[in-house]
């Protein structure tokens, strides 16, 4: 009886609203039901290197243009929805808001992507989330690309590993960069632990966003040097 009480009593004093549009909400959801709906969603046909949605005029080379200017160390990427509005507003609410409790709704996109496509992930031997610098993990407290590992993983039935890969150093936000200045940003910036559990694995980088793909370029060829085979990747938004 207090319980509720107290429950109530909270409701009113700081009524629940939407993380992104503020409105209001009468249930226990985290995002309102317009919102929801507004989400971009990526849709076919992708590229086949970083997963963007192919404009008709690129559908016979099956490549963007940017992936055929620019090199890209992983096999192939995929994303489920479009990084801008709503998507971006709780993305940066996750990132930088604190919001973890956002992690199974994000995770949730992921995983209907990957039923939706019939993705095939189960030759897949770890999934690994593209781990934060240790200055940027004392700034934040966690790491929202783990977060969001845990739910691919049990979707999918794989491991995550935290300790395979790692920052070894800190770099400048992507954000503003141009495409060669993020290249050069995150070049050097991973190692690789223990090269003994990838040797010849399949990986599964895991992020949030991918927008030039340098961020998990680097981090594939860095997996890759150290005897990985195929490295996927799977974002939230492109």
């Amino acid at each position: 009886m207090l319980k509720e009480f107290f429950r109530g009593l909270t409701d009113m004093l700081f009524p629940k609203t939407c993380l992104s549009c503020k409105t209001r909400l009468i249930t226990e959801a985290l995002i309102c039901p317009d919102c929801k709906n507004k989400i971009k969603i990526n849709i076919p046909p992708f590229c086949i290197r970083c997963g963007k949605h192919l404009e008709n005029k690129n559908l016979n080379k099956n490549v963007c243009p940017a992936c055929r200017k620019t090199p890209l160390y992983f096999d192939r990427a995929f994303s489920p929805c479009i990084y801008e509005g709503v998507i971006q507003k709780l993305i940066h609410q996750f990132k930088y808001g604190n919001k973890r409790s956002l992690s199974p709704v994000l995770a949730g996109l992921m995983n209907e992507f990957i039923r939706e496509y019939g993705i095939y992930l189960d030759f897949i031997d770890w999934i690994i989330p593209i781990p934060l610098s240790s200055a940027r993990m004392r700034e934040r407290e966690y790491n929202q690309s783990e977060l969001l590992s845990r739910h691919i993983a049990q979707e999918i039935q794989k491991k995550v590993s935290q300790d395979i890969l790692i920052r070894s150093r800190n770099t400048l936000t992507q954000t503003g960069l141009k495409h060669s200045q993020r290249r050069e940003n995150v070049k050097g910036s991973f190692k690789v632990r223990d090269c003994k559990p990838i040797k010849g694995r399949n990986l599964l980088l895991i992020d949030d966003v991918l927008t030039t793909g340098a961020t998990a370029s680097e981090a594939a060829y860095t997996l890759k040097n150290a005897g990985a085979n195929v490295v996927f990747v799977l974002t939230l938004a492109n």
